[in-house]
C-alpha cells in the first residue's frame, strides 16, 4: 500500500462516527448561543485569528458558522462586504443584535448549514470557517468552501483530538474515543491537490473562560454530552483544586489554522 491508496476522508468519517464528541444539532446550538455570546466576544483566539488573515486586495468574505459574530463584526470594518452564514436561529438573532451595537451595515446574514445546498450562497474573495468544521463528510465540506472562494480559504480545527483537557478527563476517570485530529484534514486536502499552510492559534482553556464551578461543569458536560453524578462531583473537586494548585489544566487550547490560496492548487 502506498499513500495514494489511503482514503483519508473515509478514515475521517469512520473516526468521527465512533468519536465520543458528537456533532451538535441546531437545537443544541440555539440553547448554547446566549452563553457563547457572553464569553467569545473577548478572546485571544479572535485577535490571533484576525491577525493571520491576509485581506490584501480582497473585498468580500464569507464567514461559515459565524455564530454570534465575534469574528464577523470585527472583519466588517476591514472589508467592504461580509457574509455571515449559520443555521442556528438564536445565533443569527444575537448576530443581528451585535451588528446593531457595532453600527456596521455591510454584513449580510445567511441561514444555511454546511450540509445544505449552497447554490444561492454568494462567492467571496475569502472563505473563513472558524471552529465550525465538525462535519460528517470533511472532503465534501472542504470542496464547498473551496468552490465559493475567489482567492483564499481559511479554516481552524482543534488540535489534539479532544474538546476536553486530558487532565480534566483523568481527574474524572473518563475515557473517550478521540475525534479526528487536524492532520487528517491536511491529508484530505493534499488528496484534493491542495498544499495547505498550517499555523497555530491559542484559545483560553475552560478555567480561563469560566469564573464559577457551575459554569465549568456545564462546559465540560456540553462537550461530553452527559456526566454522571459521580463524575460531576469529581469535576467539582478538580475545580476546587485549581484554586490552590498549579498546572492542573493548561491555560490555553490550541487550534490549527489551515489555509490555502486558490491560485496555488495543483
Amino acid at each position: 500500500m502506498n499513500y495514494n491508496d489511503i482514503d483519508f476522508n473515509e478514515l475521517y468519517m469512520k473516526q468521527k462516527e465512533a468519536s465520543s464528541f458528537k456533532i451538535k444539532d441546531k437545537k443544541e446550538w440555539n440553547k448554547k448561543a446566549p452563553s457563547m455570546n457572553k464569553k467569545v466576544q473577548k478572546s485571544i483566539y479572535n485577535e490571533e485569528l484576525i491577525s493571520k488573515l491576509d485581506l490584501n486586495d480582497c473585498n468580500s468574505l464569507l464567514d461559515v458558522g459565524c455564530g454570534v459574530g465575534s469574528i464577523t463584526v470585527k472583519l466588517a470594518s476591514k472589508l467592504p462586504m461580509v457574509y455571515a452564514l449559520d443555521y442556528s436561529d438564536t445565533m443569527l438573532e444575537l448576530l443581528g443584535e451585535n451588528i446593531k451595537k457595532a453600527g456596521v451595515e455591510n454584513i449580510q446574514s445567511i441561514k444555511k448549514s454546511i450540509e445544505e445546498s449552497w447554490d444561492e450562497v454568494p462567492r467571496a474573495d475569502i472563505v473563513l470557517a472558524s471552529r465550525s468544521m465538525e462535519v460528517k463528510d470533511m472532503k465534501a465540506s472542504l470542496e464547498k468552501l473551496n468552490e465559493k472562494a475567489n482567492k483564499k480559504v481559511y479554516i481552524s480545527y482543534k488540535v489534539g483530538g479532544s474538546f476536553v483537557d486530558k487532565k480534566v478527563l483523568k481527574a474524572i476517570d473518563k475515557e473517550v474515543f478521540d475525534k479526528p485530529d487536524y492532520i487528517l484534514v491536511l491529508n484530505i486536502l493534499y488528496g484534493m491537490g491542495i498544499n495547505a499552510k498550517v499555523e497555530y492559534l491559542r484559545s483560553e482553556g475552560r478555567r480561563e473562560q469560566y469564573d464559577s464551578k457551575e459554569g465549568f461543569i456545564k462546559s465540560v458536560e456540553w462537550s461530553l454530552d452527559k456526566l454522571t453524578d459521580v463524575e460531576k462531583e469529581k469535576l467539582a473537586n478538580y475545580y476546587d483544586g485549581l484554586e490552590t494548585k498549579e498546572g492542573l489544566e493548561d491555560k490555553y487550547n490550541y487550534w490549527a489554522l489551515i489555509s490555502w490560496d486558490k491560485n496555488s492548487i495543483l
